[in-house]
């Protein structure tokens, strides 16, 4: 297991040894109390999942996944070197100087965006290294896929990294409750990778053009204007 890291209050942290998306979603189902932050820092990748118990309707707790982006740039932002660029995908990819380096994912109680799940999480997933190649010699090979230590990013350190996360979400969280969502949207928005390109989202092909109030996709093709909705990137509990 990992070494205990320090949260801020209202959060506290478990360690798992790999999966903790899967492992927070199973506590949160069994009843666990909102910032729950399990994390598992072995191996190539750090892994890290904040537990929500969402007092809205699902349509709008999903604005967490957008935000835990945004406590993840603020995180990394801090720790890594100035020139480190971090961007967020809508569908929770994370890009590090323009190629892909993890994502996020998130689980709910339900569906339906129209109910108030009993809870939420939100984790990150982010390569260290490339798996079989610490050393780092194959950098370069594959540049629309990195890694953080690829990325000039090797003082980072993981256990910092998430105690940084859990930090900065939590004053996110304190923004979005006391402002509501036009922070977020702002912030996310300079954020956003693809914004005006072309990209593929529930079966259509269009050019995104953006998001509405919810952080729905807004995808453009030569017919209409579809309304992707974020809950479409949910994944089924464990």
């Amino acid at each position: 297991m990992s070494e205990a890291l320090r949260f801020p209050p209202l959060m506290w942290g478990e360690p798992v040894a790999a999966e903790a998306l899967a492992h927070a979603a199973r506590r949160a189902a069994a009843g666990c109390d909102a910032g729950l932050v399990v994390y598992a820092l072995a191996g190539h990748t750090v892994e890290a999942a904040l537990v929500f118990a969402p007092e809205v309707p699902l349509r709008d707790a999903m604005a967490m996944l957008p935000l835990c982006g945004i406590g993840f740039q603020n995180a990394l932002g801090a720790l890594a070197p100035p020139e480190i660029a971090v961007h967020l995908d809508w569908d929770g990819g994370i890009r590090i100087n323009n190629a892909s380096c993890g994502r996020f994912r998130c689980i709910a109680s339900t569906t339906d965006p129209d109910a108030v799940p009993d809870w939420l999480v939100v984790g990150f997933t982010l390569p260290l290294y490339p798996p079989g190649d610490p050393d780092l010699a194959e950098t370069g090979l594959r540049p629309d896929q990195t890694a953080l230590y690829a990325e000039g990013c090797s003082k980072v350190s993981p256990p910092a990294l998430v105690e940084a996360w859990a930090r900065h979400c939590l004053h996110w969280i304190s923004r979005w409750d006391g402002e509501g969502v036009a922070p977020l949207h702002s912030t996310w928005r300079g954020l956003a990778c693809g914004i005006g390109e072309e990209t593929t989202q529930g079966g259509k092909t269009g050019t995104y053009l953006g998001v509405d109030e919810h952080f729905g996709l807004l995808l453009r093709d030569a017919d209409t204007t579809h309304l992707i909705p974020l809950t479409a990137i949910l994944e089924p509990s464990p």
